[in-house]
């Protein structure tokens, strides 16, 4: 199992830099977003995407998930004419997995970060981007303030075997927990996850809680791809 890491670029090698790309696999869903510091569980039987696991468990363990716009997902299958994906997505690392029967497997991948992702030509049966980090637009003290006690009052709707939220949870933080329970559209999910300014993805994010009120929020079942 590979080390989970406590902060995003991955430290201390610090081998993802606004500045520098990486290449890593890329592993493209229809509605699905990674968000930063999620464990999301996928079950893995296509052949493409079992070369894939297989390359990555070889590798850094990296992958880019990436989420194809609603108007493309009915393409998800199509290899000859691929989808588009949205230029930002989530990196994760396979931190969990199992082989099962028939060579498929069960992993689970863990969010490190959002990506401004590139697509390139792959040599393998799945496709490869290079990616660098999402730089964010921080909230001023003020502005993040004035949303912490409305955030914290969501994420406990929706998550509520948090018994106890830290208080020291950063804004950016307390966003993206909000968002892995919120039953919104893609359209919507595609803005707030996309949108670089923390106050704007807060103030989003927010508005789709008030419309959309907890009922059963508990967490999606595993995957298949």
């Amino acid at each position: 199992m590979t080390d989970i890491p406590d902060s995003w670029p991955p430290q201390p090698d610090g081998e993802l830099t606004p500045s520098r790309s990486v290449h890593a696999p890329l592993f493209p869903l229809p509605g699905v977003f990674l968000f930063p510091r999620q464990l999301m569980a996928l079950h893995i039987f296509e052949p493409r995407y079992i070369q894939m696991i297989e390359d990555i468990l070889d590798g850094p363990g990296r992958v880019i998930l990436a989420t194809i716009p609603e108007n493309q997902a009915e393409q998800a299958m199509d290899t000859d004419n691929p989808p588009e994906v949205l230029p930002v997505a989530g990196m994760g690392e396979i931190a969990r997995h199992e082989k099962l029967p028939e060579g498929r497997y069960a992993v689970w991948i863990f969010g490190l970060g959002r990506v401004l992702i590139e697509e390139v030509s792959s040599t393998r049966l799945y496709r490869a981007a290079t990616c660098t980090p999402m730089r964010e637009v921080p909230a001023t003290p003020a502005e993040a303030k004035s949303l912490e006690q409305p955030l914290r009052d969501a994420v406990s709707e929706r998550h509520p075997e948090i018994l106890n939220l830290p208080d020291d949870l950063p804004m950016g933080l307390l966003v993206d927990l909000l968002c892995q329970r919120l039953p919104s559209n893609q359209a919507t999910m595609e803005s707030i996850f996309t949108e670089p300014n923390l106050l704007t993805r807060a103030q989003l994010a927010l508005a789709a809680h008030d419309i959309t009120p907890p009922m059963d929020d508990s967490p999606p079942e595993d995957l298949e791809n």
